[in-house]
Parts: structure tokens; sequence; C-alpha cells
């Protein structure tokens, strides 16, 4: 029998929702902040087994969420094809500005030998997890990984990237094709190695036109569903086109993507009026209402609970857990959810 959120993935509703959020091991835990200590660096934080490991499971001992994401980061990809990466401290990942020569250089060949201890992560979550958790596995999508290669790390706006594929759109297209089929990889990988669901984060699908957005979000998103559903077709993929809006409906009908993410901006209402049942929905308590706790979080809650009830709904963040969250308000999350909202 499928465990609850993976069923629900698979369309078929439950109530109340599962339950489990991005960024639920993080800094904002006291043993995670202990064990980042301890690492020294957070790619060796990522890439060593025991603690990878370790850091995926706390907060499902701490809260009991449904599912358990794999405790990594998007840029582990590029990190794993030979292109260089470094988290600098109060700046974040810093990488070398792509050219379009450096595509070449990216080595496919790399990918199962470099990303080896993150396999060895999996293997030991999913022997942790108890018997209704879920280990879902992921992946940056082509188009943001290839953002922050273009743009040698974050950006408010993203103008070279976008500059390129329009100026550029042949490397660019050749740049989005390999990470097409190294996100692949990877997420194959994952599965085999233990992961019950994957999700590919989209972070920045939303700074695209409509006319782009089919050509470079949803597109590469259909070519790694169709990849993934041939070898596994048991495990579900969740879409997140972060800040896609009214996009999120041809999304979902090109990439066929098994649930969709629903960012902090979306009206849950319109996302399922939008995106065709059964593909479930995945949802989107303001990260900051969490922060905020008590009468503003229970509202919202209860919102997002009435406008996706009867539907395949799991229950989650438009973004991530902030670093300054109080645990005692996601406590209070996961209890309000589990009561269908109802409160003490």
């Amino acid at each position: 029998m499928a465990k609850k959120l993976v069923s629900v993935l698979r369309g078929t509703p439950s109530w109340p929702p599962p339950l489990w959020l991005m960024r639920q091991a993080g800094r904002y835990l006291a043993e995670y902040r202990a064990l980042r200590a301890r690492a020294g660096d957070f790619i060796t934080l990522c890439t060593t087994p025991d603690l990878a490991a370790e850091v995926t499971l706390q907060p499902v001992r701490r809260f009991g969420m449904d599912g358990a994401i794999l405790f990594s980061d998007i840029l582990i990809l590029p990190w794993a094809l030979g292109y260089g990466l470094r988290f600098a401290d109060g700046e974040g990942p810093v990488l070398p500005r792509w050219q379009p020569e450096d595509t070449a250089g990216l080595d496919l060949r790399r990918l199962e030998g470099a990303l080896a201890p993150v396999m060895e992560a999996i293997a030991r979550v999913r022997a942790g997890l108890g018997e209704d958790t879920a280990l879902i596995g992921f992946a940056g999508a082509p188009f943001t990984v290839a953002c922050y290669m273009i743009e040698g790390g974050g950006s408010k706006d993203h103008a070279r990237t976008r500059a390129v594929a329009y100026r550029e759109p042949r490397d660019f297209e050749n740049l989005l094709a390999v990470l097409t089929e190294a996100t692949i990889t990877s997420l194959s990988l994952q599965i085999e190695a233990g992961a019950e669901a994957v999700m590919l984060f989209d972070s920045w699908a939303g700074v695209l036109p409509p006319s782009l957005f089919r050509h470079y979000v949803a597109n590469p998103a259909a070519r790694i569903k169709s990849a993934l559903g041939k070898q596994f077709p048991e495990v579900p993929v969740i879409g997140f086109p972060r800040l896609a809006g009214g996009q999120l409906g041809l999304y979902a009908a090109i990439s066929g993507v098994d649930a969709v993410g629903m960012d902090t901006a979306t009206d849950p209402a319109l996302a399922a009026a939008l995106v065709a049942a059964p593909v479930a929905l995945q949802g989107n308590l303001d990260p900051v209402a969490l922060l905020a706790g008590g009468a503003p979080m229970i509202a919202e809650v209860r919102r997002i609970l009435a406008a996706l009830r009867g539907r395949a709904h799991v229950f989650n963040l438009g973004h991530g857990i902030l670093p300054e969250t109080p645990p005692a308000h996601v406590a209070e999350l996961i209890a309000l959810v589990r009561s269908g909202g109802e409160t003490a």
C-alpha cells in the first residue's frame, strides 16, 4: 500500500492532507546549526553521507512530517558536472560566469561517481525513516540552474540569462539540453537509491515571458517527466514553476507532472481551476505567516485548506522556511493541518 504522501501525489485526495515543508531541514533548528558548524563548509555537508542523512532526518524526528526531503542543493548538479561552485559567507553560491564554450566542458560521465555520496545519503535516510514517511528527492530545473551558471550566482532579475535566451538561443538551448539530461540522470539515480517521489525546483521560472516560458520551462520539464515516467512509472514527479502565476495550467498540461507546487503569491482556488485534476497541488502557506504564528497563521492555513478540500493536496509552504522561524510555530502548524484546521 502506498504511503499517504505518495498516494496524494498520484492524485488521490486525502483529508486532512499530508504535509512536509520546503527547507524543513535548516537554520531554524538548533540541531542543524550544530551539525553545520561541524561540517565546516556547505558542500561538505551536502556530500558527506552521514551528515546529509542526519540533517534530512532531523525535522522528521522532531515534528513527524509525512515527507522527508533529501538535504542537498540544486547547484550540486553543476558541481558534479565539473563546473566550479563555492558558497561564500553572506553571498550565497558563487560560480564562474558561463560562456557558450563552457557547455562542452560539462561532463555527463562524471555524474554517477560525483553523486555517489548523495545516493549513499538517500539510502541511509530511507533506512532511517518510519513506514509512513516518504522520501523525496529533488533537482533544480534546467532553466533555474542555467540562471545561476549564467549570472555567476544569485540575481534580482536574471537579466543576463534572459539576454542570452533572446540573443544566443542556440547556445542557450545547448546548455539546457545538457542540464536536462544531467537532471534525468540525477533523479534516476536518486530513485534507484530509494527516493519515493522527486521534485523539480524551477525557482526562477516566472522571470520569463509566456513566449519563452513554454520553451525553456515547460518543455524541459516534459522531457524529464517523460524519461522518468518510462523507467519509474510508480514514482510521482512534483513540478514547482515558482512565480508562474497564470501559466500553471499550461505548465501542468505540457510537462505532464503528477503534482504542481504553488508559490506564496498563487491563489489556491485559481490554481485548482487552472490545473486539471487528478494532478495534485502542493503548497502554499506564506513562510512569513509561519514566522508570525498565532492567529494570522491559523487564518491562512484555514483559507488554504478550505480552497483545496476535495482535491489531491499536499500542504506545504509557498517557499522555504525562514531561518528565524521559531520551531514551536512549525509544531503548531503541523497540529493545525492534521486537525483539518481545527484548534484546541
